[in-house]
């Protein structure tokens, strides 16, 4: 008996979280295809190309970085840090130990709270001191954070997004992402923009625009131009990795790993 009754809670929990998921018979999603919307770009800075981008965002006005450190190509370390955008190197810098690989970085309530690929920690540092407050677990993998006024909102490489209390650090709710295809894998790099979800596709050239009531993807923005661009400026630069907002000026900024610039772009 104790063992139906989890099964059944089990079952309930899945089907709430994934409710809004709109699928036939056959598994097929009805979900109408997202459309692509278009971008220009207004302005462009310099990017660190040592740097493997994990996460960026735009907090009172200053851009912050996370990094990871893959064994190779060479780069400059697992870290996070303000940036100076004239030069686009570090301002006021936090390492992570070797035994780390930085992940995304958020930016709530007075508080920066960082992930870690595949050791299941991540840490919280005053925003102000960057003194290191606490550390925190979780399952699986941790890939990008970003925040609504309530909650962290966590991919981790799936196409469930987690929304996390950000005292307890528990997750709270799972947001399931599918577009008319089905269940979106590899959401990454987040930024929650004017009640919207925006995510890179981890090995794409886009951005998708997500519904955070239903998890349904809303439109596309295709920048293989500015990878392209990004490639033939510096051939090292690796694939789109990195959405900020700037709420204060309404202005939104992509980049990538190694990339050589940080592009400021309009929807």
């Amino acid at each position: 008996m104790r063992i139906i009754v989890i099964a059944a809670l089990t079952l309930l929990i899945t089907s709430c979280n994934n409710a809004d998921v709109n699928t036939g018979e056959d598994g097929s999603s009805s979900n109408p295809i997202p459309p692509m919307i278009g971008y220009t770009v207004v302005n462009s800075f310099p990017h660190d190309t040592a740097s493997f981008t994990e996460g960026l965002l735009v907090h009172d006005g200053i851009m912050y970085e996370s990094t990871g450190s893959p064994d190779a190509p060479a780069n400059n370390g697992s870290w996070f840090a303000q940036i100076d955008m004239k030069t686009g190197k570090p301002v006021k810098k936090v390492s992570l130990d070797k035994q780390f690989f930085g992940e995304g970085i958020t930016i709530f309530n007075g508080k920066i709270y960082q992930l870690t690929y595949q050791t299941q920690k991540g840490f919280v540092y005053d925003a102000a001191t960057f003194k290191k407050l606490r550390e925190f677990t979780y399952n699986g993998e941790g890939w990008s954070l970003t925040h609504d006024s309530t909650y962290l909102i966590m991919s981790d490489g799936t196409s469930n997004v987690r929304y996390l209390d950000p005292e307890s650090l528990k997750v709270v709710k799972i947001l399931g992402v599918q577009d008319n295809n089905g269940p979106v894998s590899n959401i990454n790099e987040l930024e929650y923009i004017n009640g919207f979800l925006y995510a890179n596709i981890w090995q794409t050239n886009y951005i998708y625009r997500i519904d955070t009531a239903s998890g349904r993807v809303l439109a596309k923005v295709d920048f293989s131009t500015l990878v392209n661009e990004a490639r033939t400026r510096h051939p090292g630069s690796e694939v789109l990795n990195g959405i900020a907002y700037d709420a204060k000026s309404n202005r939104i900024y992509v980049t990538g790993k190694f990339w050589p610039n940080v592009y400021e772009v309009r929807f």
